[in-house]
C-alpha cells in the first residue's frame, strides 16, 4: 500500500469564524474499501477495578465514562474523530517521524481519540488523559486492517473546546503540544509545531539530545528535531483553502472546505479515499448547545452531512453501525486480519447506489447531488434556528435528530 496521503483536520475561532462560534472540520483519509460508523455511547459508570478493551490492548477503566458520538473505521475500538457531551472534540492524525512508530500492539493513535473524550470534560483535561496513558501504554500496532503488512505511524491530534484547542503532536511516548485560542488552525500528516510550545514532556528534549537530533543549543524546533530527513509530503495547499477564506467562516465554509479536491483536502485516489467526515459547531456562549455533523459515508462531496446533539435520551441509530462479529472477528483473533468480512451498514450500503450514480450518469448525477444538498440545507437552516433561539432547546425535539436524518436519506436513496 502507498504512503497515506495527506488528510486534515480544520479550526477556526471567532472572529475569523462567524457569530462567536468554533468551527472544526475533519476529514478522514483511509483505505478505499474502508468502511466507518458513526455510533453513540451513553455516559457510563464502571466497576472499580473493571478494564476497557481497546483494539490491542486492554487498559484500566476509569469509574465514569462521558456519553460520545464517534466516526469510527468498522473493525477497532477508537475514532477517527468524535465529540462529547461536554462539547469537546477531537480528531488525529498518522505521522511519520525520525523515530520509527512501534509495530509492537499497544493503543493506537485512535484508541487515544476515544480515551480522550471518555475521560476529558474540557480540551485540556483530554491531553492530559491522552499524554498519560501514552506514557503509561505506548503506541503502536497496525493503523490498517491488512494482514500482509504493519502500517504503523506516530499521532497528531486537533483537540477542541469552546474555549481553546490544542495541537499535540507526538514521538513514541514523547510529545509537545501548542494552545491555540484564534485564528485559523490546520493539522495533517506531518509534524507542524516548531518554537512555540505551550506543554511538553519533561524528557522531550534530552530525549533529542540522546539521539544526536539536536545539540542542546540554541532555539528548540520541535519539527526541525524530530520530522523524517525526507518528508515529502505537502499539506500546503490544503492548510491555504481554509485560512485563505475572506469572508467569515461558517459550518457551510467548514464543509465545503472539506469538499475539495483540487486543493488536495479531499482525496479520492488509487489506493485511497477520504472515507467519512464530520464538522462540529461549538457556541461560546454556554447556553447553546454544541452541534455535530457526521456524513457517515464515504466523499463529501457526494454525501450528506447529518446533524446531531447531545441531550439525556439520545435515539440510537443501528443504520449507520457495521455488523458486530464479536469474538470471531478477524481484527480479534491472531494472528489478524486474516480475512476481511463485510462491514457495511445499511446507510453505506445505501449510498454506494448514490456514489454509482453520480459516477456514470452525469445528469441524472447532478439532479441527484442537487437534492442531497437540498437535504443537507434543510438541516443545516433547523440547526441555524437552534443557534439563534431565544427559547432553551427542547431536548425531546432533537434526541431523535440524527436517527431521522439518516432514515430520510436512506428512504430518499431507495
Amino acid at each position: 500500500m502507498a504512503a497515506a496521503p495527506p488528510s486534515y483536520c480544520f479550526v477556526a475561532f471567532p472572529p475569523r469564524a462567524k457569530d462567536g462560534l468554533v468551527v472544526f472540520g475533519k476529514n478522514s483519509a483511509r483505505p478505499r474499501d474502508e468502511v466507518q460508523e458513526v455510533v453513540y455511547f451513553s455516559a457510563a459508570d464502571h466497576q472499580p477495578e473493571s478494564k476497557v478493551e481497546c483494539t490491542y490492548i486492554s487498559i484500566d477503566q476509569v469509574p465514569r465514562t462521558h456519553a460520545i458520538m464517534i466516526s469510527r473505521p468498522a473493525w477497532l475500538w477508537g475514532a477517527e474523530m468524535g465529540a462529547n457531551e461536554h462539547g469537546v472534540c477531537i480528531a488525529n492524525e498518522a505521522i511519520n517521524t525520525r523515530e520509527p512508530a512501534a509495530e509492537i500492539e499497544a493503543l493506537l493513535g485512535m484508541d487515544l481519540v476515544r480515551l480522550g473524550l471518555e475521560r476529558g470534560e474540557t480540551a485540556k483535561e483530554a491531553l492530559d488523559v491522552i499524554v498519560s496513558l501514552l506514557e503509561e501504554h505506548g503506541q503502536g500496532g497496525n493503523y490498517y486492517e491488512d494482514a500482509n503488512s504493519c502500517h504503523s505511524f506516530q499521532s497528531a491530534y486537533l483537540i477542541v473546546d469552546r474555549d481553546e484547542a490544542w495541537v499535540l503532536e507526538t514521538v513514541g511516548k514523547y510529545w509537545a503540544a501548542e494552545k491555540v485560542t484564534e485564528g485559523v488552525r490546520c493539522i495533517c500528516n506531518q509534524l507542524s509545531l516548531t518554537t512555540k510550545m505551550d506543554a511538553e514532556h519533561p524528557e522531550l528534549r534530552s530525549y533529542a539530545q540522546s539521539q544526536g537530533w539536536w545539540t542542546g543549543e540554541g532555539e528548540f524546533n520541535f519539527s526541525e528535531v524530530f520530522s523524517p530527513v525526507e518528508d515529502h509530503l505537502d499539506c500546503g495547499a490544503g492548510k491555504d483553502s481554509l485560512e485563505k477564506q475572506e469572508e467569515s467562516i461558517t459550518v457551510q465554509t467548514m464543509m465545503n472546505t472539506l469538499r475539495d479536491k483540487a486543493s488536495g483536502v479531499c482525496i479520492d485516489s488509487e489506493s485511497f479515499l477520504t472515507t467519512a467526515s464530520g464538522v462540529s459547531v461549538l457556541p461560546q456562549n454556554r447556553s447553546f448547545p454544541c452541534i455535530h455533523y457526521f456524513t457517515g459515508t464515504p466523499d463529501p462531496s457526494r454525501s450528506i452531512f447529518k446533524p446531531f446533539i447531545f441531550v439525556d435520551d439520545v435515539k440510537l441509530v443501528p443504520k449507520t453501525q457495521s455488523p458486530c462479529f464479536g469474538d470471531d472477528d478477524p481484527a480479534k483473533k491472531e494472528p489478524r486480519f486474516q480475512e476481511k468480512p463485510d462491514r457495511r451498514h445499511e446507510l453505506y450500503k445505501a449510498h454506494e447506489w448514490a456514489r454509482a450514480v453520480i459516477e456514470s450518469d452525469q445528469e441524472q448525477g447532478r439532479k441527484l447531488r442537487s437534492t442531497m444538498l437540498e437535504l443537507e440545507k434543510q438541516g443545516l437552516e433547523a440547526m441555524e434556528e437552534i443557534l439563534t433561539s431565544s427559547e432553551p432547546l427542547d431536548p425531546a425535539e432533537v434526541g431523535d435528530l440524527f436517527y431521522d436524518c439518516v432514515d430520510t436519506e436512506i428512504k430518499f436513496f431507495k
